[in-house]
C-alpha cells in the first residue's frame, strides 16, 4: 500500500516560488490500477517523482509498505514518456540493465530477460538497438525493463502518448495483460480521459496549479470499451473536469 500524507511541492526559481503541489492525501492500495488527469501544469509529472522517491516533498511525505520514502526504492519502476532506452544497447541489454545494477546471478538474468521478451513478443528484436525499432516496440522495450526488476509498484508518466492511435490502443490491451498475469500497483499518468477510463480501476483528478485532488471516481467500467459504462464514465470525468478547469 503506498499512502500519501499531507504532501506539497514548491519549486524555488530566482524570482518566484510555485507551488506544484498542496495538500495531497491519497492511498493506493495493492494490486489495483490508478489513472491520474488533470491540465497540463497540474504537477502530475511532480507527484509520479515524489512517489518515486526523485523529488523530495517540501512538506508531508509518502510510505510504501508503511517504510517512508526517502530516495528511489527496488520495488518501484519508472515509465517515462520518452521510454529512456539506452541507443547503444540492444533490446535485450536495455531489459536486463536493472538486473545487472541489481548485480542479478547471470543464470537468472538470462531466464528473466527471455521470459520478458517472450511475453512481449520482443524476441525477434532481441539484437536490435533502439533506433531500429518502431515506437510501440520502444514503448515494449520500456515496460518490460520495469517488469523485469518484479515492482511492486509501477508508475507511468504519460508512456503512451508518443504513439499513433493503433499503437496506443495495442499497448492499453497489453498492459491490462500483463497485470492480469501479474497483479501489482499501477499509477499511470495521462491527457487523455478516454485512456484513463479504459485502464484506470480509479480515476483521479487533479486540480489546475498548484495541483490539487478534486475528485477519486471508482469505475466499474474500467477495461472496457464501446460499453455503456465506458461513455457514461468518460463524460462524468469530461464534466467533473470543466468545473475546475476555467
Amino acid at each position: 500500500m503506498v499512502k500519501i500524507e499531507n504532501v506539497s511541492v514548491v519549486y524555488s526559481t530566482k524570482n518566484a516560488r510555485v507551488k506544484a503541489l498542496e495538500n495531497i492525501n491519497l492511498t493506493l492500495e495493492d494490486h489495483k490500477i490508478y489513472t491520474m488527469v488533470g491540465p497540463s501544469g497540474s504537477g502530475k509529472t511532480t507527484l509520479i517523482y515524489t512517489i518515486a522517491g526523485l523529488l523530495k516533498p517540501t512538506e508531508g511525505s509518502v510510505s510504501i509498505k508503511g517504510k517512508k520514502v526517502e530516495g528511489p526504492s527496488r520495488d518501484t519502476a519508472v515509465i517515462l514518456q520518452d521510454f529512456g532506452l539506452f541507443p547503444w544497447k540492444t533490446v535485450e541489454q536495455n531489459i536486463a540493465l536493472g538486473l545487472i545494477i541489481r548485480k542479478e546471478n547471470p543464470d537468472k538474468l538470462r531466464v528473466i530477460v527471455g521470459d520478458i521478451l517472450d511475453k512481449l513478443s520482443l524476441k525477434p528484436f532481441a539484437h536490435h538497438y533502439p533506433g531500429q525499432l518502431s515506437g510501440g516496440q520502444k514503448q515494449r522495450v520500456a515496460i518490460g525493463r520495469a517488469l523485469a526488476l518484479s515492482p511492486s509498484l509501477l508508475l507511468m508518466d504519460e508512456p503512451f502518448s508518443s504513439l499513433d492511435a493503433f499503437n496506443r490502443e495495442n499497448m492499453q490491451h497489453e498492459l491490462l495483460d500483463l497485470w492480469r498475469q501479474n497483479p501489482m500497483t499501477i499509477l499511470l499518468v495521462t491527457h487523455s480521459i478516454e485512456e484513463a477510463v479504459f485502464l484506470g480501476q480509479k480515476i483521479i483528478i487533479l486540480s489546475p496549479s498548484p495541483g490539487k485532488i478534486m475528485d477519486i471516481i471508482s469505475n466499474e467500467g474500467w477495461g472496457l470499451r464501446q460499453s455503456v459504462r465506458h461513455y457514461k464514465t468518460v463524460n462524468l470525468v469530461r464534466n467533473k473536469m470543466s468545473r475546475y478547469v476555467k
